[in-house]
């Protein structure tokens, strides 16, 4: 039986599509990401990273994942490396821990296979990021045209 190799620090770790067989001491993580509301999949977009180690293969769909047993810190990130999502699980020797990354049209959760909310940090979706944006954009200008006609009254008196 062939083991995935146990990569050194600083290296990135592998998603298969399909179970891997562990090592003594190691333990799963089974990841699934959604596409999200969005018009190219979040998961193209944003990055898994385990302990600070990116994780290569990773798309939308479920994945596994083989990592030492013990606690970890899981989160996606964007582009920019800025975290969307983060979670810490303890992974069990030669057990596969689900995790659910939902990208939503509101906000982003982690769910685990229970379908418990473990989410430490959820990033609020870029949809609902560009509305309040625009709302805000919209009060400062709005505001700003309205005064206008206001100061030039009372400088003209």
């Amino acid at each position: 039986m062939a083991y995935p190799s146990v990569p050194p620090p600083g290296m990135a770790l592998a998603a298969y599509p399909h179970p891997v067989p562990l090592p003594p001491g190691w333990g799963a993580l089974v990841v699934s990401a959604n596409r999200g509301p969005y018009l190219v999949p979040a998961p193209t977009t944003c990055k898994l990273k385990i302990d600070g180690r990116e994780v290569s293969g990773m798309a939308e769909g479920t994945f596994h994942i083989a990592v030492p047993a013990g606690e970890h810190d899981v989160r996606f990130t964007d582009l920019f490396g800025i975290p969307v999502m983060t979670t810490r699980v303890t992974v069990q020797p030669g057990v596969g821990h689900q995790l659910s990354f939902r990208f939503g049209g509101w906000r982003n959760r982690v769910h685990d296979g229970r379908g418990t909310d473990v989410t430490k940090f959820g990033m609020w979706s870029n949809y609902s990021v560009l509305v309040i944006t625009l709302v805000v954009v919209g009060v400062i200008c709005c505001g700003g045209l309205a005064l206008i006609p206001l100061l030039t009254s009372s400088g003209a008196n």
